[in-house]
């Protein structure tokens, strides 16, 4: 395999090269006019592709010289007109780059127009502007478009869609509006796979995404030299060094309609890079293909059975890469569940970053939608994605994203209707093990066993033990955010990482949706009452805080505060979206004491044994209760909860979770 694979590459660069020498034969040394040349009343032509791939002219006057109208310096004011522009209706978007010729010399490209007119009348950006953008260096910025009129806009360059549907594209110009996109759906041509060389007037495409779907602008080549192209005459997407796919592009016809012509038209093979979009044009070089960052999707239809996996390669940028990978993914779901409406998503994804696996992402999570889980399932790559290209301590390269979405019209949720604990009289680096019980939506009712580790460093005295879903954030911080009138921009700002590793472990550590947690609320929080008798949740009393060493605390995910133990929570994965939360209190005092209560209370030897034996079953850790299946830890905690006494029995309904319960 590896050595069919070397001799395809090999193969390939052969082909490459012979298109390469075929454009170097074609192309003549061409001769330039310069903006001081230029004179009223000059009359030349301009080529372009209005079918196929078949270069036409069409006649060309020059107006005038419209003095640093442009974005790099002048543009020449001309008329166009001839039979060809009579069919098009103008000049038509996709004509833009179109090279202008006056007494055999290369005057530049067409460019602009203005709005609400035939486009007869038009600007042409100078070839000496867009020639400068192949020693342009990379980090160099140029200023922005700032023409004298309002009305004088770029023509604007249609971006041609292949595989996508409109839904798609509608979510995509909705996170993108200041680029104005106006996707155009359009069809494959026969030959789309076949690479052809360039020249003056051939149709070129300015590609986003390729590869089972394809998305790019089409435009006009300008001029080639040798594996060099400028096109456009104005710029794309302004977004400077970039690295578009250059592929070559199909003509269909123009289409006419009120607002504007346009060339409609296929992203055909791809053929090199397109590394420079600036006020001038764009700029590119044959045969050197654009990284860009693979993209593999898999959706299954869990209710029809109808299973998809498509293959894209998206360009890489801060900006575009958390859209277009996301609109990817949402348009695959879309083409594979074939409907509308509500439903539950089941997502796992893994973004490889090219600087090592130590920077990889994964993520699982569960979604569900009364009206649009279609859209539902792309929310958390989209952020995700935008979060680690928008990172304040590294630049992240991406070396390829994998995800795996499985939807279904069910309502996948469960809610918590009771839980308990045993021990509740406990030391620092206890265990302490729990029965939570869930009612499925439309289901019967489950019971989950856990187990929670009460951190080394807790502090003596009561601990309130939190049991929510994992999307659910507990009522006592959301009523000591409305107490403090802390927004979520500023519990955004509160919350500040001291690296990267910090932030990644952040985003894969956060709770999914249908994660069963434990965890201690925030000691400045209480769901007990004076009386010590339970109280309604919404009734929180605060209490004072100690003054100890180990009492030191840190902000966590809600923008509130927590032990700064770590591991001081336990999560498992369930099947369902977990909703409510309940808290449990337990005492936590010096072993000395727990001894003693026990020994008061109970038969001491008998609830430490059941509580060695637990120790001993899950080797006293989190990580180990999370992979522990269910079933056997359900049925392992039903038995060691048999053998304690009535008396610990009683002390575990004393603090039964039924009435704390959303």
């Amino acid at each position: 395999m590896i050595k069919l694979n070397k001799l395809r590459r090999i193969a390939v660069r052969a082909c490459l090269a012979a298109v390469c020498c075929a454009i170097s034969f074609s192309v003549y040394a061409q001769e330039f006019m310069n903006v001081s040349e230029v004179r009223t009343g000059m009359t030349g032509y301009a080529k372009t592709v209005v079918q196929g791939t078949k270069i036409e002219t069409f006649p060309v006057e020059i107006l005038g010289v419209m003095k640093n109208s442009g974005p790099s310096g002048d543009l020449i004011l001309a008329k166009f007109s001839g039979p060809l522009i009579e069919q098009t209706g103008g000049i038509a978007q996709g004509m833009s780059g179109s090279p202008v010729y006056i007494d055999g010399k290369l005057l530049g490209a067409v460019a602009y127009g203005w709005s609400f007119t035939n486009s007869k009348v038009g600007m042409i950006t100078p070839i000496g502007d867009m020639l400068k953008l192949w020693n342009v260096p990379s980090k160099e910025e140029i200023r922005p478009f700032n023409a004298r009129e309002s009305s004088l806009i770029p023509i604007a360059t249609p971006l041609m869609t292949s595989g996508f549907d409109s839904v798609s594209t509608a979510w995509m110009q909705s996170k993108l509006p200041e680029y104005n996109f106006n996707p155009v759906d359009t069809a494959s041509a026969s030959d789309d796979d076949t690479a052809r060389p360039l020249e003056p007037g051939s149709s070129v495409a300015a590609a986003l995404v390729n590869g089972d779907m394809k998305m790019g602008a089409i435009g006009t080549v300008t001029y080639v030299d040798n594996n060099n192209i400028v096109a456009f005459g104005h710029p794309f997407l302004k977004k400077g060094s970039m690295n578009y796919f250059m592929h070559n592009a199909y003509i269909f016809t123009i289409v006419n309609n009120l607002a504007s012509s346009f060339k409609l038209g296929s992203v055909g093979a791809e053929i090199g890079k397109i590394n420079q979009d600036r006020g001038a044009g764009i700029a590119g070089q044959y045969g050197y293909l654009a990284p860009g960052i693979p993209v593999i999707i898999k959706v299954h239809d869990t209710d029809t059975g109808a299973a998809n996996i498509k293959r894209v390669k998206i360009v890489e940028d801060n900006e575009l890469t958390p859209v277009l990978a996301a609109t990817a993914v949402y348009n695959a779901v879309n083409k594979t569940i074939d409907r509308s409406g509500g439903g539950t998503a089941t997502l796992t994804y893994t973004i490889r970053a090219s600087q090592g696996r130590d920077k990889d992402v994964t993520r699982h999570n569960m979604y569900y939608s009364e009206d649009n889980i279609n859209e539902k399932s792309i929310d958390e790559l989209y952020n995700v994605l935008d979060i680690l290209k928008h990172n304040e301590f590294i630049d992240y390269p991406i070396l390829d994203i994998n995800m795996s979405v499985d939807i279904t019209q069910a309502k996948k949720s469960a809610r918590i209707v009771d839980a308990s604990a045993a021990p509740v009289v406990v030391s620092p680096g206890d265990t302490v093990y729990f029965k939570v019980t869930l009612h499925p939506y439309r289901g019967v009712d489950e019971v989950k066993t856990m187990s929670f580790v009460v951190p080394k460093n807790q502090p003596f005295g009561d601990a309130v033990l939190e049991i929510r879903g994992g999307g659910v954030i507990p009522l006592p911080y959301l009523i000591e955010k409305q107490k403090y009138n802390l927004t979520d921009e500023i519990i955004e700002r509160l919350h500040q990482y001291k690296d990267f590793n910090a932030l990644k472990k952040d985003i894969e550590t956060e709770d999914a949706n249908n994660d069963l947690v434990i965890e201690i609320l925030n000691q400045n929080v209480s769901m007990i009452s004076g009386g010590n008798e339970k109280i309604k949740k919404e009734k929180i009393r605060g209490k004072e805080p100690v003054v100890d060493t180990q009492d030191v605390v840190k902000t966590n995910k809600h923008g509130l505060l927590e032990d700064t133990n770590e591991t001081a929570k336990s999560s498992i994965t369930t099947p369902y979206i977990v909703k409510g939360d309940g808290q449990i209190t337990i005492k936590v005092v010096p072993e000395a004491k727990r001894d003693a209560y026990m020994a008061k209370n109970h038969r001491i030897n008998e609830a430490k044994a059941v509580i060695s034996e637990d120790a001993a079953a899950t080797g006293d850790t989190v990580q180990d209760n999370q992979k522990a299946s269910n079933d056997d830890k359900e049925e392992s905690l039903s038995e060691k909860r048999q053998s304690i006494s009535p008396g610990v029995e009683e002390t575990i309904h004393a603090v039964d979770l039924t009435a704390q319960i959303n």
